[in-house]
């Protein structure tokens, strides 16, 4: 159950942040945006796994804030990063197109580094969600090289970051752990952001409530609840099952731009939801265990009377 909680809160919450990224845009430049949002949320974690004693118990030294800066920079400042600066220049379908591309690059990393084969039928169940998510964003405009290999890269450090955090010397604890990535990277993207410009085109006029609104979601729920989330199941659910995200994600992004914005919803993006769907049946159908076969031995019969001690 708490495996199906967590997952559920990943599918649903990660997909709403696309639009949830691009309306917090809208008041501010992606660094300074992403800056707050991970501080902010970092800043709330941390004070909770302290109140907690998660903090005393724990006692993080240089080796796991280590940790946690290199597992936030690759998740939350390169791939997040990359992602908020290039769908200003590529279309969101092909932004999503790659990040289906994230499960094949983390089966890629699991086999080569750390020899775990992928069972068949999660195998064409990746191959499937990539084939959804394919559906899903044809006809999503031009295609720009740059962009595209700054996507790539942003997948392929994602995907490094979600197989270096399962050995990593991080904190036992989800809660405390999140809150350390997330304020390493939220002063790692501030220096970048201060170093770029960012913040002299801050404008506080351009900031409406929408765009605050928007932030407070991506904080409460897009950081502090699914990342947590996320870092749990790097722990505690297989490669296969846990990279159904990417592909169930973009699913979920149209539909609610269809229920609340009024996006188009045709019979495509119908067929790339069930294919998705498809994709994610097989993965659950592989991780069952097989049936093990009970073999009975036959029972010793008692003895008649306890042998004696010698003597």
């Amino acid at each position: 159950m708490k495996l199906a909680a967590a997952l559920g809160l990943v599918y649903v919450v990660w997909g709403s942040t696309y639009l949830g990224i691009a309306v917090a845009e809208r008041g501010l430049p992606p660094l300074v945006m992403l800056s707050i949002r991970f501080l902010i949320a970092g800043a709330l974690l941390y004070a909770w796994a302290h109140r907690r004693g998660e903090v005393a118990a724990e006692r993080p030294g240089r080796r796991q804030w280590g940790a946690a800066a290199r597992v936030g920079g690759l998740l939350l400042v390169v791939e997040t990063g990359a992602l908020a600066f290039a769908e200003k220049h590529v279309a969101t379908g092909l932004a999503a197109l790659v990040v289906g591309c994230v499960p094949l690059f983390m089966a890629v990393i699991d086999r080569a580094f750390f020899g775990i084969r992928i069972p068949l039928l999660a195998g064409a169940g990746i191959l499937a969600g990539l084939a959804g998510v394919g559906l899903l964003a044809g006809g999503g405009g031009t295609i720009d090289p740059l962009w595209t290999l700054v996507l790539l890269g942003g997948a392929l450090a994602w995907a490094a970051g979600s197989a270096y955090a399962r050995v990593a010397p991080l904190p036992g604890s989800s809660v405390l752990s999140a809150g350390m990535q997330m304020l390493c990277a939220g002063v790692m993207l501030a220096v970048l952001a201060g170093a770029t410009g960012e913040f002299g085109r801050v404008h506080p006029s351009a900031i409406s409530l929408t765009s605050i609104g928007s932030i407070a979601y991506l904080v409460g729920f897009g950081s502090i609840l699914a990342y947590t989330a996320y870092g749990w199941l790097l722990k505690n659910a297989s490669t296969p099952l846990l990279s159904t995200y990417a592909y169930v994600n973009p699913a979920v992004a149209v539909v609610l731009g269809w229920a609340l914005v009024g996006e188009h919803l045709g019979a495509r993006e119908l067929v790339a939801g069930l294919i998705v769907l498809s994709s994610v049946a097989l993965i659950l159908v592989a991780r069952r265990p097989a049936p093990t076969t009970v073999v009975e031995l036959p029972q010793r019969r008692p003895s008649a009377a306890p042998e004696r001690a010698a003597a």
